[in-house]
């Protein structure tokens, strides 16, 4: 026999070995298609899955029975689907049947978000669908896990480091020395956002930025009789939301953040600069009388607006 006829008969057996996989596996796959998987039940799930025992306290396993009729036993298979071929698989990755379940980290962000979209459509979450978060491509379980046992089914234990793990730049502003309690506990991101979508911008959960703020800051809402019209535009004017290294969360230190706006020609608008005649004292001049270290906000203390009668200077 030449090597001609040889090569021949190893390209004709190699054939009909490939021939002979690809039925066989056709032959697994239409099986696998024809046997309809069954509900096998959590204990089932959780004789194999033992390191999400924790999911018996989870809100979801304790919430289901009484707002959505679904008992225990049903939990696993509600979101992740009927696993008895899984079962039948012990662990196999090779058997078609081990991924005849849906695995929701696994699945593009749309797809996972549509199973917790199933029962999660009302309320704070009306607004996910087009939402800022879902069009960059992020999903329920981007911030929340299935099995966890922190509050509200979280990630993180702490609802800020969820926000954290994208915004990496308010992070670093809410450790700045001037700064809205959130280190401290004393309030979370979702005080000001709604994270699963809203009609405003910023995910505020009021329709603007004002309205957020006056949740907390009512006093400063009015009416006054003289508004300081940056004040009623927007509290962004001359604040900064999650971190400032001035006092009182501004933009800038007083008095150079309202002479952005006031003219330094005269007074109310006198710069405070260095006196030439003092060096190294920050004083002005004004009428032949010197200031020293004063601010706008000595004599103007109503600043985000009065009722004074003596018209619009925001003093007490």
């Amino acid at each position: 026999m030449n090597e001609a006829e040889k090569r021949n008969i190893f390209s004709v057996s190699t054939l009909v070995f490939i021939g002979a996989a690809l039925a066989a596996a056709t032959s697994l796959r239409a099986s696998t298609d024809t046997v309809k998987s069954e509900s096998i039940g959590a204990e089932a799930c959780l004789a194999c899955h033992a390191d999400k025992a924790g999911f018996k306290d989870n809100i979801h396993a304790k919430a289901w029975p009484r707002a959505k009729k679904i008992s225990f036993s049903e939990s696993c298979e509600t979101c992740h689907g009927p696993g008895s071929l899984h079962a039948a698989a012990a662990g196999d990755k090779t058997n078609p049947g081990f991924r005849a379940i849906l695995i929701p980290k696994e699945m593009p962000p749309e797809e996972a978000s549509a199973l917790c979209l199933k029962c999660h459509d009302k309320g704070n979450q009306t607004h996910w669908r087009g939402g800022v978060h879902e069009t960059h491509g992020v999903s329920c379980l981007s911030c929340h896990t299935l099995h966890g046992g922190h509050d509200k089914v979280l990630a993180k234990a702490a609802a800020e480091e969820v926000c954290f793990q994208c915004h990496k730049d308010v992070q670093a502003q809410i450790k700045k020395s001037s700064h809205h309690p959130i280190p401290e506990g004393k309030m979370t991101c979702s005080d000001c956002h709604n994270p699963h979508g809203t009609l405003g911008d910023h995910l505020m959960v009021e329709n603007t930025v004002n309205d957020t703020c006056f949740k907390c800051h009512a006093e400063k809402r009015g009416p006054f009789l003289w508004e300081h019209r940056p004040v009623a535009e927007n509290c962004d004017n001359c604040h900064t939301p999650h971190g400032s290294s001035h006092g009182k969360l501004l933009v800038e230190k007083v008095p150079f953040l309202c002479q952005s706006c006031h003219s330094g020609s005269q007074h109310p608008g006198t710069l405070y600069a260095l006196n030439p005649a003092t060096p190294g004292a920050n004083t002005y001049q004004r009428s032949g009388t010197r200031a020293i270290y004063k601010a706008c906000l000595n004599c103007h203390s109503n600043i985000h607006g009065s009722n004074h009668p003596s018209g619009e200077r925001f003093t007490r």
